[in-house]
């Protein structure tokens, strides 16, 4: 694993031939930079990198930059406004400040789709800069056309552009896989078979062989992904190959860029981190390499940064640009890749079709085989010299059904295992299934409970208040009592003092005594 990290002491007039394999380097700048940002879009014309829009300190950016690799200078392009569209619109800028987006070189135009704006649309808007006469507008599309989002993948396959995922304005994480017809300029959406990715955002893409849309990373709301999709775009049928090499860690914000039949992966992070080594998929083995590691705090292990592919003096050169890692970047990064070995391996067969594909070839060059030793045979009427031929042919064609013989058990063994696998998902669905109708079961008791728990609580807030009600009226009969009390010994006491004044009993005896 390369560790040299970046060199930033570059000679400017020479800089090319100072690039050592699998290392970047910070390209000395001319002139004024542009302010550094993230979640931009960039791409490379010629020997010019286009960076447009992106993000700083919360505020969107809406200029577009070019740096010229030849002069390491650069400038910043002025639009012209397409009045009509824009009248219809009713959008006043040229080009609204917006991150999160997309942007894809298509004949002598840029393609801007997707991303976050304050300007607000229900749909993904497709604006286009014309690269000659620096024209703007927006591309009328039709069809299919997809709720708009930001973190989306863009892919150009032929003449299609493929957007999977990204998160809408309502903040809901997408999976869906829509393709616009760059020739009608036609939006519809593609219904894939099998288990798709999980809804994501701010992860990348990529296309191998014309054929297999390639889906790593990004993160939804709670969890960031590591994971690898393959969609074959002619099966339509979703796949989560087994992949070989480095482990990668989890990461979202990082960018991608393809050079033959590697998929360089550059940056991201985890809101906490940053992901410092640049890795290397070979899209034939999918197996991963690190190809370099910067240090943790360096521009290129940042989220939101872009990488391109360069053509630099007939050899093609990674260009990374800005990115967030605590702090915003400015810079240029190149970086000249060291060649991989470029054997390529069919990973995308199954094991049946592989060895289906083995036992064909077996078979066809034992028939050729045996064509060969009639003839040699023929020729051996002829003279004893070509007896020797003869053998070593029929060496080879004993061999060659020996061969095919393991191929053809091997088939066997393989179609087998291919019917236990799939009797074993029979069983998991089933399983499934079941599982689904308890899960139904028992979230219709949930229901139920918390109806009657509803029911409960009502209760208790009525009893609730008759026993606050019960309270008030308990204080009122003590009251009662105590008024009670107090007026009883009231009219004990007025007793008294009347008993006191008449003089009581014996006063009414002594009265009577004087009497007699």
């Amino acid at each position: 694993m390369a560790t040299e990290g970046i060199k930033k002491d570059v000679d400017a007039s020479n800089w090319q031939s100072h690039l050592a394999y699998d290392q970047w380097v910070a390209l000395p700048v001319s002139g004024s930079r542009p302010p550094a940002r993230y979640k931009h879009a960039a791409v490379v014309v010629d020997e010019n990198l286009y960076i447009i829009g992106g993000s700083r300190n919360g505020r969107y950016l809406s200029d577009v930059q070019v740096f010229d690799f030849r002069n390491l200078l650069w400038s910043n392009i002025k639009l012209n406004a397409n009045s009509d569209k824009f009248e219809n619109s009713g959008i006043q800028e040229v080009v609204p400040p917006t991150s999160s987006h997309n942007l894809v070189k298509w004949g002598n135009k840029l393609l801007l789709l997707g991303g976050n704006s304050k300007k607000l649309s229900d749909k993904v808007i497709v604006w286009f800069i014309d690269l000659e006469t620096h024209l703007c507008g927006i591309t009328e599309t039709s069809g299919k056309v997809p709720a708009a989002r930001a973190g989306q993948s863009t892919t150009l396959v032929g003449s299609r552009l493929i957007m999977f995922g990204g998160e809408d304005r309502s903040s809901r994480l997408l999976n869906d896989v829509n393709v616009l017809d760059l020739e009608t300029m036609t939006w519809d959406v593609m219904d894939a078979l099998q288990t798709p990715p999980a809804p994501r955002f701010d992860h990348t893409a990529a296309v191998h062989a014309e054929r297999y849309l390639l889906i790593f990373g990004g993160c939804s709301h709670t969890s960031f992904f590591n994971d690898l999709h393959v969609l074959d775009l002619q099966t339509m049928e979703w796949s989560q190959p087994q992949i070989q090499g480095d482990l990668v860690a989890p990461r979202a914000g990082h960018a991608g860029i393809t050079i033959d039949e590697n998929w360089y992966i550059v940056g991201g992070g985890d809101n906490k981190n940053g992901c410092p080594e640049t890795l290397a998929l070979n899209m034939s083995k999918l197996v991963w390499s690190v190809s370099t590691t910067v240090k943790q705090r360096d521009p290129l292990a940042s989220e939101g940064l872009t990488v391109c592919s360069a053509n630099l003096n007939g050899k093609k050169h990674l260009v990374a640009f800005g990115g967030y890692n605590g702090n915003y970047s400015n810079e240029v990064f190149v970086m000249r890749p060291k060649p991989k070995d470029s054997s390529q391996r069919k990973i995308f067969q199954s094991p049946a079709a592989a060895a289906a594909a083995a036992s064909v070839t077996a078979a066809y060059a034992l028939t050729k085989s045996e064509k060969l030793n009639f003839t040699t045979v023929e020729s051996n009427s002829k003279g004893p010299e070509n007896h020797r031929y003869e053998q070593d042919f029929t060496i080879d064609i004993k061999s060659l059904r020996e061969e095919r013989s393991v191929l053809e058990l091997s088939l066997t063994e393989v179609r087998t295992e291919n019917s236990r696998v799939s009797h074993k998902i029979d069983e998991v669905n089933n399983t499934h299934t079941e599982l689904s109708k308890e899960l139904q079961s028992v979230q219709g008791q949930l229901v139920a409970e918390r109806s009657r728990c509803f029911k409960l609580e009502a209760q208790i807030s009525e009893i609730q208040k008759i026993l606050e009600s019960m309270q008030s009226i308990e204080n009122e009969v003590q009251a009662l009592r105590g008024q009670k009390f107090a007026l009883e010994r009231d009219m004990e006491l007025a007793s008294s003092v009347k008993r006191q004044e008449s003089g009581g009993v014996w006063g009414w005896i002594a009265g009577n005594g004087g009497n007699a």
